[in-house]
């Protein structure tokens, strides 16, 4: 099912680079779409969103936002088995997320000099959830433990409509929302969400700073407009899954993980890197058979088939390394002989799965890392959400009089290459002799 790739005889990082399969997604060719849908939200408000939200989802809601017997209800109702599983999820996100939290440190320069880092997080954030082709409250907990984690004041959630559950939103999706503590969620998708959060509503929704949280291109282009009205996490783009494996891998394994990525999209990336043709060869038929014994497989199967996935046939591990820094996978796996080792020299993935038994679905729900991961190769210069998402590190200087004369001829002397004699003038009128201070170069 997977289009082969045959890298084994060239070591050109540029080739290697261009052969990779991707999936192709332009998120400025649908600008043109969103550009009027922000327009509108910024300048209408409700009544643009209510518009947008009855073209897109097919619902004409009466409030944008769920109300709170709503958030009880879907808690009351949530299937027993469903509810253990978010909360182990939760309390395992929590652990791993209250270690990244970081404490504000002080360098003392010189006698007298300090600077102190501070973290202080964003005030307020909107967080997006998707509600398309399958719910995710597993991303509800993805976003807000880290965001709770780092001390923001106000979480709101949006998430799509949905037709059958009355116009709001699935509602397991508002039973994770309530679970942890979140009564701000508003029932709309796409662009016009994102506009909600960036804009607000003038009585009903307070502007927010940041907007994080995956969604489809619409979503993706409507962060890349709006950034700098807010800030945002990144553009996500299809879920993408690589697998750098050898003969020891057991391909029945191999075969299920990147089925388990396929299953999110029709443009999801399944992507095998293999110095091994007979463990190839073993994988593509665990692909024919475990492909016909799932639900979605058509789904499935026009992603494992599509431009974006294909195995990739490697001389050693050691190339097979280079390919996986160079393709930077939102989630790598690395199911090979010392797994850890070899491991230990990825330079670029957004989450790294080591072993037979660290599948990308065990992050996905209960690991306790993140899943919400840079993907499209932004891995390389990225990283996943966490903590640090949502702070602010603020450079707190505090130099006394002795301190900055100590250092104030060499701030003279590089302001006056720079030809900015102000900047050594603000620093020499603190010294005794202020009036004597040259407003150009005195060298």
């Amino acid at each position: 099912m997977l289009r082969r790739i045959d890298l084994r005889t060239t070591d050109d990082t540029r080739a290697i680079a261009a052969a990779l399969p991707r999936a192709a997604v332009d998120v400025a060719s649908v600008g043109h779409e969103v550009q009027p849908m922000l327009d509108a939200v910024r300048d209408r408000g409700a009544a643009a969103i209510r518009e947008l939200t009855e073209r897109h989802d097919g619902v004409a809601p009466e409030s944008l936002r769920v109300g709170p017997a709503a958030l009880a209800d879907a808690v009351a109702v949530l299937d027993p088995a469903v509810r253990a599983g978010l909360e182990e999820s939760i309390r395992r996100a929590r652990l791993v997320h209250e270690a990244q939290r970081r404490t504000d440190e002080t360098v003392r320069v010189v006698a007298g000099g300090l600077v102190t880092e501070r973290w202080v997080p964003v005030r307020r954030v909107g967080l997006y959830v998707p509600g398309g082709r399958a719910v995710y409250p597993s991303s509800v907990i993805m976003n807000v433990v880290p965001a709770q984690v780092a001390g923001v004041a106000s979480l709101a959630i949006a998430s799509p409509p949905q037709k059958d559950y009355g116009g709001l939103p699935h509602p397991t999706i508002l039973a994770a929302a309530a679970m942890l503590g979140v009564q701000e969620v508003y029932a709309v998708g796409g662009a016009q969400a994102v506009a909600m959060f960036a804009y607000g509503v003038p009585g009903e929704v307070e502007p927010v700073d940041m907007v994080t949280g995956p969604g489809n291109v619409y979503v993706a282009a409507a962060k890349r407009l709006l950034r700098g009205v807010i800030g945002i996490d990144s553009e996500a783009g299809p879920t993408e899954i690589m697998v750098l494996a050898d003969a020891s891998a057991d391909p029945g394994y191999v075969a299920a993980d990147l089925i388990s990525q396929a299953e999110h999209d029709t443009v999801a990336a399944s992507v095998l890197v293999t110095d091994s043709e007979q463990l190839l060869s073993s994988v593509e038929r665990a692909l024919a058979n475990q492909t016909r014994a799932t639900k979605h497989v058509e789904r499935i199967t026009e992603a494992l088939t599509g431009p974006q996935s294909g195995a990739v046939l490697v001389r050693d591990i050691d190339q097979g390394l280079a390919v996986a820094n160079a393709y930077a996978a939102e989630h790598l796996e690395v199911i090979t002989a010392d797994a850890r080792a070899v491991a230990g020299r990825v330079t670029s993935a957004g989450a790294i799965f080591i072993g037979p038994y660290s599948p990308v679905a065990l992050g996905d729900y209960c690991a306790g890392s993140n899943h919400v991961l840079p993907t499209g190769g932004t891995a390389r210069h990225s990283s996943g959400l966490s903590v640090q998402t949502f702070c602010k590190g603020i450079h707190v200087v505090e130099y006394d009089e002795p301190a900055l004369a100590e250092v104030s001829e060499h701030i003279a002397a590089v302001a006056y290459v720079e030809d900015l004699p102000a900047h050594a003038a603000a620093v020499h009128v603190r010294s005794a002799n202020a009036e004597d201070v040259p407003l150009d170069d005195a060298s």
